[in-house]
């Protein structure tokens, strides 16, 4: 099986002092290095023309440029969507952290494997405003406008939290539609949950060129 839309929310490592403690992303939810998120075969599920629609992290483009590359596409923009992050409650922006300025959105890249998908609405716009949820969550309307722009194609998410109506998923958190690791892609047992298989973790360096 081969999908012509990809969409990856991978759990990045942060290369800060907030990675780790309470208020850390390793607290919160199981991240991967590097190395680990490049050796996965995302090619083998990538169809001849095929869109990788991919949230990344603001102080670390060159990782995401390199698991781009190393999942065999090729980079069209760094903004396919710019998440606006609103309180659920106030609908007032939601203020975080940040690097000298405060932020408040994530931007989510295009790349293509193959030719371009054809583009069946013209009409979105790249910002997006919806409301923050649970740590790292992102919200639904990503994966509706990504049906929006390039129709009812076979798509899957990877790293996801629950199954959307209509994609294919794989992550440790939802009932996976394959197994995926750094070698093999088998077809997964009907509607049996999958935790993601343990990964012997690879230096960086060797992605690193």
């Amino acid at each position: 099986m081969t999908y012509q839309v990809i969409y990856a929310d991978p759990p990045w490592t942060y290369r800060d002092k907030a990675n780790s403690g309470k208020r850390g992303v390793d607290f919160k939810y199981q991240t991967m290095g590097l190395a680990d998120i490049c050796r996965l075969p995302i090619w083998e599920l990538a169809g001849e023309s095929c869109l990788l629609a991919m949230w990344w992290v603001p102080t670390q483009p060159l990782e995401a440029l390199k698991v781009v590359e190393a999942w065999g596409f090729r980079l069209m923009t760094m903004k396919g969507f710019t998440w606006h992050k609103t309180n659920k409650l106030k609908g007032n922006s939601a203020i975080g952290m940040g690097h000298m300025t405060r932020a408040n959105s994530e931007d989510m890249l295009f790349a293509v494997k193959g030719r371009l998908p054809e583009r069946l609405n013209a009409a979105i716009c790249q910002h997006q405003t919806a409301p923050r949820g649970e740590h790292s969550a992102k919200p639904d309307i990503f994966r509706d406008l990504l049906v929006q722009l390039l129709g009812d194609v076979p798509r899957i998410e990877l790293f996801a939290r629950t199954q959307a109506e209509g994609w294919d998923s794989w992550g440790n958190e939802c009932i996976n539609s394959l197994e995926l690791t750094p070698a093999t892609i088998l077809a997964a047992p009907q509607n049996q949950p999958q935790n993601i298989p343990e990964i012997i973790p690879t230096p960086d360096s060797e992605v690193a060129a």
